[in-house]
């Protein structure tokens, strides 16, 4: 019987062919990402546990990007913890103020197609676009992998989506991920794997596989996966090895359930208030007045998404009242983006743009909202208080949507 991919990606780890859904095996960590909300917590269990040594420095990446810059006293805590932990056990990865976690795990090189990476971040799922098993753990789990290297995990059942066809103009991989999450339900994927196929996603970026890898966890899967390709090996600055080239899910591999889309009947929607499965179809929410509108984050602050948003506000001002943010998702996206002229469109639409990182869609450093006031967000979550008190709406959707939504001063379809 063949193997569903995060099968192999597992069986490749433990140097077993005979893994199946439901079996508890015991896997080494390829690569780790510690974030600055966690390693106060990360470093208090690590020196708990009685570790004295991390089994592997040059495995562990510490990120500061949810905090960054400060803006409440705390945070200053967080940043002296982790600059005297990474001090103290020779830490060799240490981005401040580089950019967001997830794209800087893949866009610096450190996860690869094959690994087995865990982060202290739901998100962490993002890894799967370069064809990585990737999860997000608790700081108990990560403080026990960094003394010795190893975690359990229950092989998961895996969740096949095929998606065959062209995109129509105006639609993005955000808004197949979307409405794919609106099929399966915010449990609809609960400690599953997603396993991406067809035409459609062959013909996607790395980046745009991101945004879809990213969000998978709004479904509950416990991770997302896409077979290495070309693109990839490019992405990665690499060539795929046979090894590599075979992790795709088999013919005969067993899955839990398939569902299929025509990439051709797929339309710009958004997720509404304040569920990320709660999807609508752009065209029936027209009208509704914005007051701002957000484009970064891990999901959607890459060149491409960047670029998309520019061409769709070039020559065009934001609507009067209507706040634009735009927060790249790395300090190399931010200077790409200037390089090419793309943040000077942004600029002169009326943008305010800010340093790389989290920003607002943790609800940290600038933008948040009050009472009654409503955004347009490319970012992953749209829960109650996330970007301001718990009567803000936020509504998810597309760079290019966003982008139309800033001009428009209300949801409007992009055009």
């Amino acid at each position: 019987m063949g193997q569903t991919m995060i099968e192999k990606l597992i069986s490749r780890n433990i140097g077993s062919d005979s893994v199946k859904p439901g079996d508890i095996v015991t896997v080494s960590a390829d690569r780790v990402m510690l974030d600055d909300i966690m390693i106060p917590f990360i470093a208090d269990k690590f020196h708990e546990m009685g570790f004295t040594k991390i089994w592997d420095q040059d495995k562990v990446v510490l990120i500061y990007d949810h905090l960054v810059p400060s803006s409440q006293q705390d945070d200053v805590r967080h940043y002296q913890v982790g600059d005297r932990f990474a001090k103290e056990y020779g830490l060799t990865h240490v981005h401040r103020s580089d950019g967001i976690c997830h794209q800087l795990m893949t866009e610096a090189g450190y996860v690869k197609p094959g690994d087995v990476v865990f982060g202290t971040d739901s998100h962490t799922t993002t890894y799967g676009c370069v064809g990585a098993f990737s999860t997000g753990i608790g700081y108990t789990e990560m403080a026990a992998i960094l003394g010795t290297g190893e975690l359990w995990v229950r092989v998961p059942e895996t969740i096949k989506i095929v998606i065959e066809g062209e995109l129509p103009e105006h639609v993005m991989s955000k808004d197949v991920i979307l409405r794919i999450i609106g099929d399966l339900g915010a449990d609809g994927a609960t400690y599953k794997a997603l396993e991406f196929a067809g035409a459609t996603v062959e013909n996607m970026t790395v980046s745009s596989r991101m945004t879809m890898a990213n969000m998978a966890i709004e479904a509950g899967a416990k991770c997302a996966v896409f077979a290495p390709d070309e693109k990839t090996a490019l992405y990665c600055g690499g060539e795929l090895g046979e090894r590599d080239r075979s992790l795709e899910g088999d013919s005969d591999a067993v899955y839990c359930k398939t569902l299929t889309y025509r990439a051709e009947e797929l339309t710009p929607v958004m997720a509404c208030p304040s569920q990320v499965d709660k999807i609508r179809e752009v065209s029936a929410l027209e009208g509704t007045v914005i007051d701002q509108v957000f484009i970064g984050s891990c999901t959607n602050g890459r060149l491409e998404d960047l670029e998309a948003a520019a061409k769709v506000l070039e020559g065009k001002k934001t609507a009067p009242f209507v706040k634009l943010i735009v927060t790249p998702a790395s300090r190399k996206v931010y200077q790409e983006a200037d390089a090419r002229g793309i943040l000077r469109t942004l600029a002169e639409a009326g943008a305010i743009i800010t340093h790389p990182g989290c920003g607002l869609c943790c609800g940290r450093t600038g933008g948040i909202l009050w009472d009654g006031e409503r955004v347009v967000a490319t970012n992953n979550r749209n829960f109650l208080g996330r970007m301001g008190t718990s009567k803000v709406e936020i509504y998810l959707a597309s760079p290019v949507t966003a982008a139309a939504c800033a001009v428009a001063g209300k949801i409007v379809l992009p055009s």
